[in-house]
């Protein structure tokens, strides 16, 4: 009986990263990139507006705040005061002086504009900004009088402004090679103008279901048939790996036609997954035709559920081929525990398992002696400790069953019980598995 570790260890040795290709960035959304892309100009190409404003100098906009007078008197009525801003509410006020606005330019504008000293330019965000102008004073930091502003604060150089390449410069890298492609990446490799990207293809999977006893789901089962579950399950699960999957449904028939279709898949896929050929009389005759195509073991692993797993490399180009129970919880255990981590490994990821926490059990688990259990749980966080805490979804108790799949929806993680563990009491720590998209 092999370890779960020396498993693995045959499956990722044959781990092979398919040849990158290019293809366009609306596309490569959770692909990994396979080239270093670098910006070839300054973004933005141009100072432009951050808020809509009043493009300036700020020199004049301090110019002329520190014109201000003060009115010297708290008399209304003083002759003084006249023309003085505020002056009748009897408080200090200051004169400020205006500046006209000279014109007015909208993001996309092509008509260039020079801003002339004490003058001021009606700007939109994302405009371009006019010669000589260094700021941009927003709309609510002064007061309109018909075509020209008063303004109320100061504004310094470079305020409220995104200068020519403050974000990205020539030879900057936007993308470094390796990372994940997500919305931030697609994002800069539009803004720098690139419309393809080079990245390595999602691995193509083939998910086959074997059995005299299935029927797909459009048929009603009769006497002894059941409906065929893996093929849908495992390919849901291995589209969330990250693969390209093609779901071929039932696979029965005499021994050509089964060489066949596996042929078929083999030349088109990285991965195929055969659920439901790993007992029985029909299994052994399908082991044979696999037998003739390359190398495939079926082997017992100290694990449960899904102790009983093949994989081999077939056909010409040594395609990873896995054997899966035909128990559908089982056969996602072990899809979880042995397939997907060779999907991220194919895909370029850097981690190939999932995210592993420690967390307090709040209810007792029996675990098969000297196997690993990977157990199904809803994982919970206490909100006063932050602690995580677990709850047991299968094989809580001796002798429950292990295989229902009606558990298996309700779980968010995998309940990893060391093969040297029979019992977990309540309250005592296990490593746990997230099992969601963001783990």
């Amino acid at each position: 009986m092999r370890t779960v570790e020396e498993q693995l260890a045959v499956i990722t040795a044959a781990a092979v990263t398919p040849e990158p290709v290019r293809i366009a960035i609306s596309e490569a959304l959770g692909l990994r990139c396979a080239e270093r892309v670098e910006g070839t100009s300054a973004l933005p190409g141009f100072d432009q507006a951050a808020i809509d404003g009043y493009a300036v100098r700020s020199v004049d906009i301090r110019q002329a705040l520190e014109a201000a007078e003060w009115d010297g008197s708290d008399d209304p009525d003083s002759p003084d005061n006249s023309g003085i801003s505020g002056a009748r509410d009897g408080s200090r006020q200051r004169v400020r002086d205006v500046l006209p606005i000279v014109g007015e330019v909208t993001a996309g504008s092509l008509r260039p504009i020079r801003l002339q000293p004490r003058q001021a330019v009606r700007v939109h965000t994302g405009a371009p900004l006019p010669a000589l102008a260094d700021a941009v004073l927003p709309l609510d930091w002064a007061d309109i009088e018909g075509r020209r502003i008063r303004p109320l604060y100061p504004v310094a150089s470079g305020e409220f402004v995104h200068r020519e390449g403050s974000d990205v410069q020539p030879g900057d890298v936007v993308v470094e090679q390796g990372a994940v492609i997500g919305a931030a990446q697609v994002g800069l490799l539009a803004a720098v103008g690139r419309s393809k990207v080079l990245v390595y293809p999602r691995p193509r999977m083939s998910i086959i279901s074997f059995g005299q006893e299935l029927v797909d789901i459009d048929r009603e089962p009769g006497l002894g048939q059941v409906y065929d579950v893996n093929s849908y399950a495992l390919a849901a699960a291995g589209r969330e790996a990250g693969a390209d999957v093609h779901r071929i449904g039932i696979m029965r028939g005499e021994p050509r036609k089964m060489r066949d279709i596996i042929e078929g898949q083999l030349i088109r896929s990285e991965i195929v997954v055969i659920a439901g050929a790993v007992g029985g009389e029909a299994s052994d005759r399908l082991r044979e035709v696999l037998d003739d195509l390359g190398d495939m073991d079926v082997s017992r692993i100290a694990m449960h559920p899904g102790s009983v797993m093949g994989f081999g490399t077939l056909g010409a180009d040594r395609v990873p081929t896995f054997l899966l129970p035909a128990n559908p919880s089982a056969a996602l255990v072990a899809f979880e525990v042995m397939v997907r981590p060779l999907v991220q490994l194919i895909r370029g990821q850097r981690q190939a398992n999932r995210r592993i926490v420690k967390a307090r059990t709040i209810a007792s688990i029996s675990s098969i002696p000297h196997r690993r259990g990977f157990i199904r749980g809803q994982l919970m966080r206490d909100r006063e400790t932050r602690e995580f805490l677990v709850d047991p979804l299968g094989a809580a108790n001796a002798g429950e069953p292990t295989h229902l799949l009606g558990s298996h929806g309700q779980a968010n993680c995998l309940i990893v019980i060391p093969a040297d563990w029979d019992h977990v009491a309540p309250g005592q720590e296990v490593d746990v598995m997230f099992l969601n998209n963001k783990a």
